[in-house]
């Protein structure tokens, strides 16, 4: 008794002394938690000219962008730099992202109706 004693003391102290691998762990923890991740987000969605507010059914904080060809006319999607083409007006989206649905033209001109949450 007094030897598996005296043995299983050995392998926990030598397992003791083991040196932790920290390049093949999995990183577990608060390592790259931003505290003030939405004013960095906001500041530089403003810094590119957006708005920063609630988007979608979600409400989540989203940067607002007018892209640069934003009513340019347009017969299909690749017209546009967003790939939003409106399929009423046939102009390029005013805004990006764009919520809701809307109805669009595709790569070949066709009209989809298009819903983003």
């Amino acid at each position: 008794m007094r030897r598996i004693l005296l043995g299983f003391l050995v392998c926990v102290s030598l397992a003791a002394c083991q040196a932790e691998d920290t390049e093949t762990s999995p990183g577990y923890g608060l390592e790259g938690y931003d505290p003030n991740a939405v004013e960095t987000q906001k500041t530089a969605c403003e810094a590119r000219g957006g708005t920063f507010g609630p988007g979608g059914l979600g409400g989540f904080m989203t940067c607002f962008e007018s892209p640069e060809d934003a009513g340019k006319r347009c017969t299909k999607s690749t017209d546009c730099s967003t790939g939003s083409c409106l399929a009423r007006s046939q102009s390029c989206a005013p805004i990006t992202p764009l919520f809701g649905c809307n109805e669009m033209l595709d790569a070949e001109g066709r009209r989809v109706s298009l819903c983003v949450d």
